[in-house]
């Protein structure tokens, strides 16, 4: 282990690498299509958030680096904007996906999707509720509220203490990715 390198010093750098990268690629395309649109900034966080995949990961430096938000009213924003999908997901999923699965290529990608789902979910599966929180939590990519919603359905995790572990794992993305904007800011500027 000596001269090793740890892990997490590989993700946070990594992170802070790609963050401001982020800010400048979908999200920044989706900035400008939403802008033309006519939204606020406050609008436009909210909708990026809001976003699979995108999430709050990408909307907190976008409100941060592109639009000069204080960092309070970045991850308030996201915050509430990545939680808003999540109870619809969470109750709405199984008729979905049975809808889905009555056609030849819907039920391979749902078959894709809970094969994924249940790969990347081991540490939910053998931490439960708690480790839902840290999967959402820990930023990156495959993880998050969306799939975190997918993966308390699959893993038998009921709705509300589902929403509870979600709510808390974005809440720490929230605090990550928030540090790695200002982090990342500081260094641009």
């Amino acid at each position: 282990m000596k001269g090793r390198i740890p892990v997490i010093a590989i993700i946070v750098l990594i992170m802070l690498v790609s963050t401001p990268l982020m800010a400048n690629s979908v999200a920044d395309k989706t900035v400008e299509w939403l802008s033309n649109k006519g939204l606020s900034p406050s609008w436009i966080v909210v909708i990026i958030s809001m976003l699979p995949i995108i999430e709050l990961r990408g909307s907190i430096p976008v409100a941060i680096m592109l639009f000069g938000m204080s960092w309070q009213k970045a991850a308030l924003l996201s915050i509430v904007g990545n939680m808003i999908p999540i109870p619809f997901i969470l109750l709405l999923m199984n008729w979905c996906f049975a809808l889905l699965s009555k056609f030849k290529l819907g039920a391979r990608f749902t078959n894709w999707l809970f094969a994924r789902t249940r790969r990347k979910g081991k540490s939910i599966e053998k931490y439960e509720a708690i480790g839902l929180a840290l999967f959402v939590g820990i930023p990156l990519p495959g993880t998050g509220a969306w799939t975190g919603a997918f993966a308390a359905d699959i893993f038998g995790i009921r709705f509300w203490r589902a929403m509870l572990f979600i709510f808390i794992g974005v809440l720490l993305a929230a605090a990550i990715v928030v540090s790695l904007s200002l982090m990342g800011n500081w260094a641009i500027s």
